[in-house]
């Protein structure tokens, strides 16, 4: 019985050794692979950034919409402050959850500033040793207490706000997704527009084949229960239940006809974020003729970086959208 007990303790320790080593490969990688796209800028790219300056915009910097450390936004406003109103782009920051800063995107919101949009990079709780309770739940609903804070500061500074956007990359991209499809009707101003790249947008063992959860269903369950901060046990996968308790942190199960027109981009070869899941997206919003762009890049995984023609391609589609959904106001 002893060497029965040892075996049967020896094969835990491995299981529970797999399952962390599985959550921080997660983590770690998913925080860090997509920095390169974030800091490498191509010829092709170079219209999409902007030589900030008091010609262009000012940027207002950790602005608190809360008590905690994290709570704090980033706006950046044009310098024509004389229109009656004004639309709201939000870009969350790329870092697995568990990394990465507003301040990473400073050249996507000085660029959006420079078109006439009020831009605000806002940041939120991370996972961390500090903070294990900390999921992307906790984080959506920190971007989602957020907002009423990001309006009433530009109005402040005399920029009204009536319309948004929400976009973002990776993690926030997940974030963007989830306050453009389950929070807008609750948003303080309309939003009409999300726009990601390489954001998750669902949680089903069998598409994340990289990290082996279509065979190790109990790694699968720990991870996601880090990621929803709900109890998930194997046996739920497949079921009703299983979408119930994840709909919180999955935007895939948020789509339909009212749905806000999406603009996206992955990479046919991302291993930190499962492709499958986002044809899962895709086919989700042809499904309710949800107006739509998605742009897959051939040869890339998680960063973008092997295909800079398709990633402008991408780029191009959120200039065209931003003009059809939320034109600056003349």
């Amino acid at each position: 019985m002893n060497k029965i007990s040892d075996k049967a303790e020896k094969k835990s320790k491995k299981t529970v050794k797999f399952v962390f080593l599985c959550v921080l490969a997660f983590f770690v990688s998913f925080a860090g692979s997509v920095v390169f796209k974030m800091t490498y800028e191509p010829a092709s790219l170079k219209q999409y950034s902007v030589d900030w300056s008091e010609e262009i915009g000012t940027v207002h910097k950790n602005l608190s919409y809360g008590e905690e450390e994290a709570q704090k936004f980033d706006l950046y406003v044009p310098a024509d402050n004389t229109k009656k109103s004004y639309g709201l782009v939000v870009y969350l920051h790329a870092g697995g959850f568990a990394g990465g800063d507003k301040a990473d995107d400073a050249h996507m919101l000085e660029w959006l500033a420079s078109k006439g949009y009020v831009a605000a990079g806002i940041n939120y709780t991370l996972f961390s040793e500090e903070n294990p309770d900390a999921n992307i739940y906790t984080q959506s609903m920190e971007i989602k207490d957020s907002m009423p804070y990001v309006i009433e500061e530009a109005k402040k500074l005399g920029y009204t706000i009536d319309e948004m956007a929400v976009s973002g990359g990776s993690a926030g991209g997940t974030l963007a997704l989830l306050y453009g499809y389950r929070d807008a009707d609750t948003s303080p101003v309309p939003v009409h527009l999300v726009f990601e790249a390489v954001g998750p947008s669902s949680f089903y063992p069998e598409d994340w084949k990289s990290y082996g959860f279509d065979q190790n269903k109990e790694a699968a369950a720990y991870l996601f229960s880090t990621m929803s901060g709900k109890q998930i046990t194997p046996d739920m996968f497949g079921t009703a239940d299983y979408d119930k308790t994840m709909k919180d942190i999955s935007a895939l199960l948020w789509v339909n006809k009212n749905t806000v027109p999406t603009v996206m981009a992955y990479g046919a070869h991302d291993k930190f974020q499962p492709y499958d899941g986002s044809l899962r997206l895709n086919d989700a919003l042809n499904q309710y003729n949800v107006p739509h762009e998605f742009t897959v890049l051939e040869h890339s995984g998680h960063g973008l970086q092997n295909d800079n023609k398709k990633y402008l391609e991408y780029m191009q589609n959120v200039e065209t959208y931003l003009e059809k959904y939320m034109s600056v106001k003349k």
